[in-house]
């Protein structure tokens, strides 16, 4: 099915938000557009999470609202009941998008100089249209191409998502993209090692010696590690783009030459 031509705009900031609202039952029925009994339905089927409960009473937030309009948008779009709860499963399960941008680790600088985008759940499944299937997702997060930031996700590459999109455009099943982005990525995480082995024994034995016996990091071993960074990325683009480039040339050769061959033993008639 093709994805939607005009990918939703870069959202990299988190936008300031008011006090987190709190709503009874009724009062979030109404917020969302439903009846108290389709909510109810909703909280039987596990569709939104528990409430927060003071005595007897029952507490939402804008978190239970923003699902709401989730299940609604995605109803509308076609999408049963039994797969939106496959899909807000696996967006409960994905990783959280500090985990997977490294935010937790600020002592090491950023190698890749990827933009993430921001969409929302329907955002998403508008973007792809009927390839945002349970399978899909949870291979989308398990690779690390998507991630989970409150009520929406994130894209980790703004050139991932349209290479990907452009594909499924020309007519590839994004199934198949996502598995030829985990063959890629096998092949890229072993050449981020061949790339790592010459850094860590050619170029930064010393500095990695002296944390080790100091048992951490200064200001002045950090300085050395960025800087030896952010000269060798353009160094490691150039030198896998070229291999790349150079490779597709050989392969794309080799599928003519064969093609070719395959067409001279045919008869006149078949050519």
């Amino acid at each position: 099915m093709a994805a939607n031509q005009n990918p939703h705009d870069e959202r990299t900031e988190p936008a300031d938000h008011p006090p987190a609202r709190e709503f009874r039952m009724a009062d979030l029925a109404r917020e969302a557009g439903i009846t108290v009994r389709t909510l109810r339905f909703y909280r039987e089927r596990k569709l939104i999470p528990p409430p927060r409960r003071e005595g007897r009473i029952a507490w939402y937030n804008e978190h239970h609202l923003a699902r709401l309009r989730t299940i609604g948008a995605l109803l509308e779009r076609g999408h049963t009941l039994g797969g939106i709860a496959e899909l807000l499963s696996a967006f409960d399960t994905g990783r959280e998008v500090g985990e997977l941008l490294g935010l937790e680790n600020p002592l090491v600088p950023a190698w890749s100089e990827e933009t993430p985008v921001r969409f929302t759940p329907e955002e998403l499944a508008d973007h792809f249209s009927k390839d945002i299937t349970p399978e899909n997702l949870s291979t989308s997060l398990d690779l690390g191409y998507l991630a989970v930031d409150g009520d929406e996700f994130v894209h980790i590459s703004r050139r991932l998502l349209d290479a990907s999109t452009e594909l499924v455009n020309r007519g590839v099943p994004l199934a198949a993209v996502l598995e030829a982005g985990r063959q890629v990525r096998a092949h890229a995480d072993a050449l981020a090692d061949v790339f790592t082995d010459l850094i860590r024994t050619h170029l930064l034995s010393d500095v990695l010696a002296r944390v080790a016996a100091c048992e951490g990091v200064g200001p002045q071993e950090a300085d050395h590690i960025t800087e030896t960074i952010e000269k060798l990325r353009p160094l490691s683009k150039g030198v896998v783009e070229a291999e790349l480039s150079m490779a597709m040339d050989r392969r794309v050769r080799a599928e003519v030459a064969q093609w070719l061959r395959e067409e001279g033993r045919e008869g006149p008639e078949e050519r």
